[in-house]
């Protein structure tokens, strides 16, 4: 199987108008410019686009790149913070073939509906699981509706064909996740670090990217640790670091670089139940690289990154 990129995510949040401002005012995302399924407008008939990011749910949409939207939060409680995640293939014949393939494997996999594609602004779905129980999406044929414009002037993301960004996503059996996301949907190690006899962190590639899913195995968890969004200058990291500043939301970690990725990145709480990072300058990686295991995280700073991420895993082990 040939995933191109961790395409969208869903998340859970008590209120998604609260996140929705949050990623508007403090990361720069955009409200969509238009809610997935309800269409863009028909002139003729006097109908109008819903441009607000915000559905007749309660959910907010967010869009950080030239695709309908990247970003869903949904009225949830949920202390897993993750709902969905969306897994992008070639094509039609591309999403059949993986729905055969884990079919095959007696995987409990299903066909989504045309409408159930179109609640996603996509041309085709699947549904399934990881062995956490994290809900995957497989889809082709995303909406592009270009005409990004965050609301702080000039900033731009690292998304297109690579994806949203990364997850760091805590799984209770670690190997069993690992031989899922490498041998049945085709991730790749790039590299990993040890974080004791039965723990590790490894950070898993579908593209270009450096990584855009890392498992960290530490213990009875299950849950998202945390999500990253790149961004293309330093400068505009620098200015978002500002603005949560300014806003008042807890940096769990302070600016620094990491070793294995290149990232120079800060981390921040958000309003419910994950960290976000965000950063700029992530390693690509092609063909060539060779699998390294790392005994440092960072090159320099990122003061307080450790004691956030057993402060993420015992806030999950508690619910």
């Amino acid at each position: 199987m040939k995933i191109k990129s961790v395409g969208y995510m869903g998340i859970g949040a008590p209120d998604p108008k609260e996140w929705l401002e949050y990623a508007v005012d403090v990361i720069g995302m955009m409200p969509a410019r238009a809610i997935p399924g309800q269409g863009w407008g028909v002139p003729q008939s006097g109908e109008e686009r819903n441009d607000s990011g915000l559905a007749a749910d309660g959910s907010a949409y967010l869009k950080m790149d030239d695709r309908q939207w990247r970003i869903a939060v949904h009225p949830s409680n949920s202390s897993n913070g993750l709902l969905y995640l969306g897994l992008e293939v070639e094509d039609k014949l591309a999403l059949e073939q993986a729905v055969a393939e884990l079919d095959r494997q007696n995987i409990d996999v299903r066909m989504g509906t045309e409408t159930e594609a179109c609640d996603r602004a996509v041309s085709g779905i699947a549904y399934f699981q990881d062995p956490a129980g994290n809900a995957l999406e497989l889809f082709y044929g995303p909406v592009k509706d270009y005409n990004f414009c965050s609301a702080h002037l000039g900033l731009e993301f690292v998304a297109g064909h690579l994806g949203l960004g990364h997850l760091n996503i805590f799984v209770e059996d670690l190997q069993t996740n690992y031989d899922f996301y490498t041998r049945t949907l085709g991730f790749r190690l790039t590299d990993y670090i040890r974080m004791g006899p039965d723990s590790a962190l490894k950070f898993l590639r579908c593209n270009e990217r450096h990584h855009s899913v890392a498992i960290i195995g530490m213990g009875e968890i299950n849950g998202l640790q945390h999500a990253m969004f790149e961004m293309k200058t330093i400068d505009d990291v620098g200015k978002t670091l500002d603005r949560a500043m300014a806003k008042g939301i807890k940096i769990t970690s302070s600016l620094g670089r990491h070793r294995n990725d290149g990232m120079l990145s800060f981390y921040m709480s958000s309003p419910f139940g994950f960290d976000v990072e965000i950063g700029c300058g992530c390693l690509l990686v092609d063909d060539n690289w060779t699998v390294n295991e790392f005994c440092e995280g960072d090159v320099w700073g990122h003061h307080g990154l450790v004691e956030a991420v057993m402060a993420s895993s015992k806030a999950l082990s508690r619910q």
